[in-house]
């Protein structure tokens, strides 16, 4: 195998694309406004998947007992996913923690400096504009065996 793709949901797919773009210095290389992006950042590539759904919030209880919400793309879904982005190297963590910060995108729980970790990465976590997790690291010794 080569490499993954995190695809996230999200509430508004044109919202998210562009604060990807804004805020987090991805470029919008695909835009499907009825419901899927794509956004790059050098070789990092996240696709946007649009959880609009509220169908299920206007169907009687004992409907949903009955049939159970099962479309895949509810609107309860968005912000409720994350991804972890490899950086080259752990000062590009710490320059990412800079422009994370000036743009108020990083976690809610940010320390104010990227964390060095007990399993060897320096991170620094942020979450898009849905509240989906993203956490961007760079090794700062070996992978465990």
């Amino acid at each position: 195998m080569d490499r993954t793709i995190p695809a996230l949901p999200v509430g508004s797919v044109v919202a998210a694309a562009s604060s990807y773009a804004e805020r987090l210095g991805f470029e919008v290389v695909h835009l499907d406004p009825a419901g899927f992006a794509v956004v790059r950042r050098d070789a990092a590539e996240i696709h946007l998947w649009e959880a609009s759904d509220t169908g299920w919030r206007v169907r009687p209880p004992a409907d949903l007992v009955d049939r159970p919400v099962r479309t895949g793309a509810e609107d309860f879904l968005a912000g409720t996913a994350s991804c972890r982005v490899s950086c080259g190297d752990p000062a590009e963590v710490d320059a990412l923690h800079a422009e994370l910060a000036a743009a108020g995108m990083l976690h809610p729980t940010d320390g104010g400096a990227p964390v060095d970790t007990d399993w060897g990465t320096r991170e620094v976590a942020a979450l898009d504009l849905d509240g989906n997790l993203l956490t961007f690291f760079a090794r700062t010794q070996p992978p465990p065996r």
